[in-house]
């Protein structure tokens, strides 16, 4: 039987939604967890919840110098770092003709340069922690099939899943596992909702339902432990079946 593993991770992101399912998961399997979020106090709430060592950081994922001090408190409650979730993001519905550059540059940092940024910046602790390291970056469906009305996401998710493919190859002789996961409809706070869109998002799925931060968190969990010790530089799709069909019902 493989050993578990037992290094700490970071999740961004972590103060709701997938983020906090994931930090929740992984404090369940006995991994201390980071949580790092823009919301600092909601960060914090959750850290002290899990019943692991824990820290919950107020971080803007943007600013290079915010996750230089964060990787360092963070390395003072963690006993060690081998694992990163970049669950942090944020969507803009601005399509071609109506986009806002800042808006657009401001996204991709956020949603793409952050992982490889916290990446470099953990580098050390992961190849410390191994064999056992994994970073999981949280990419949509939406790197994979496009959405008009959202130019800048799918650009940043499908890029975020280049990026992981380099990562593997790049860490993989280290030691470090690299992968994504490609939600589907997801009930989160950035998730547009109303009774129609979200009766049009559950029909989309050949489950016939939009799927839970949690339904998300138990695939990253996997992703990170032991079972997945040989599973790397994968876009692994957990949509509920959207993207198995010939014409998924847009978002919203």
């Amino acid at each position: 039987m493989k050993q578990p593993v037992t290094s700490g991770v970071v999740v961004t992101g972590g103060a709701s939604g997938i983020g906090r399912a994931c930090a929740e998961y992984l404090a369940e399997a006995g991994r201390p967890v980071a949580v790092w979020d823009l919301n600092g106090e909601g960060a914090r709430q959750v850290a002290e919840s899990l019943g692991v060592p824990a820290i919950g950081l107020e971080v803007d994922v943007a600013d290079e110098a915010a996750l230089q001090a964060a990787v360092d408190a963070t390395r003072e409650v963690l006993p060690s770092i081998g694992g990163l979730v970049h669950s942090a993001g944020m969507v803009d519905p601005s399509p071609i003709g109506m986009i806002d550059w800042g808006r657009w540059q401001r996204l991709l940092d956020v949603n793409l340069t952050a992982h490889a940024r916290i990446v470099q910046l953990l580098l050390p602790d992961l190849i410390a922690a191994t064999p056992g390291s994994a970073v999981v970056g949280i990419s949509s469906i939406e790197g994979i099939i496009g959405h008009g009305a959202i130019p800048s996401y799918c650009a940043s998710k499908a890029g975020l899943i280049g990026l992981t493919r380099s990562l593997a190859d790049a860490l993989g002789p280290k030691g470090i596992r690299a992968n994504a996961v490609c939600p589907g409809y997801i009930r989160t706070p950035m998730m547009p909702s109303s009774p129609e869109m979200d009766a049009r998002n559950a029909a989309a799925a050949v489950l016939a339902r939009m799927g839970d931060p949690e339904d998300i968190a138990g695939v990253v969990r996997f992703l990170l432990s032991a079972d997945a010790a040989f599973v790397t530089g994968q876009a692994v799709v957990a949509d509920g079946g959207v993207t198995a069909v010939d014409a998924p019902t847009p978002l919203g």
